[in-house]
């Protein structure tokens, strides 16, 4: 979703191409608006409760028991992913070999910069199925990087937006939009931002 001002507020918006989302079968509204101050109270809401010292063992917990249970899950979506990409590059190599026997190229051209986009999706989910375990944290180190936010979480509901930014990426937060449900659900990976030396 993208950041877009409509009456002066701000809002996210997701336009998904309508061609797009015929031919490949998808279905998606064509337009989904969502007010930023519809989430980020809530969210601000529920990461001051979560961090909060009452609630910080319990938190802390949850983390740790998160990175020990993402070994299987992350095993299954290495393998998946590596089937994903032998299954692109056998459909390539088809692809080039139509080309060679005079296919039009146009036609054949588009089939494959569609299996790279897959391909590129594929390495990704690989990259993060192998590589989210590289820099796992134990539970005291998971303490010090919550305990090294607790202070900006204080100050969340008067912080300037830029601020604010700066301490979801440090909790590595992700938000997934559910336009049917008309829910947000919010994800939190710390660990992430430290093993892949980057933020959501």
């Amino acid at each position: 979703m993208q950041g877009s001002y409509n009456h002066g507020l701000a809002h996210y918006r997701c336009r998904y191409p309508s061609e797009y989302a015929v031919v490949n079968e998808v279905d998606h509204p064509r337009n989904v608006y969502l007010r930023e101050d519809a989430v980020v109270g809530p969210l601000d809401g529920w990461l001051a409760q979560v961090f909060d010292p009452a609630n910080i063992d319990e938190t802390l917990e949850s983390l740790h028991a998160a990175t020990e249970s993402n070994d299987d899950a992350d095993v299954v979506k290495a393998g998946a992913a590596r089937k994903r990409l032998a299954d692109c590059d056998k459909r390539l190599t088809r692809y080039r070999a139509a080309l060679d026997s005079g296919a039009d190229p146009a036609v054949v051209t588009t089939w494959i910069a569609e299996v790279q986009a897959e391909r590129l999706a594929a390495e990704v989910e690989l990259d993060r199925a192998t590589g989210h375990n590289h820099g796992r944290l134990s539970r005291d180190q998971l303490a010090a990087l919550v305990n090294g936010l607790g202070n900006l979480l204080d100050v969340l509901a008067k912080a300037a937006p830029e601020d604010k930014a700066e301490v979801y990426r440090q909790l590595g937060l992700r938000l997934t939009y559910d336009p049917a449900r008309r829910v947000v659900i919010a994800e939190s990976d710390p660990w992430a931002k430290v093993s892949v030396g980057g933020g959501t």
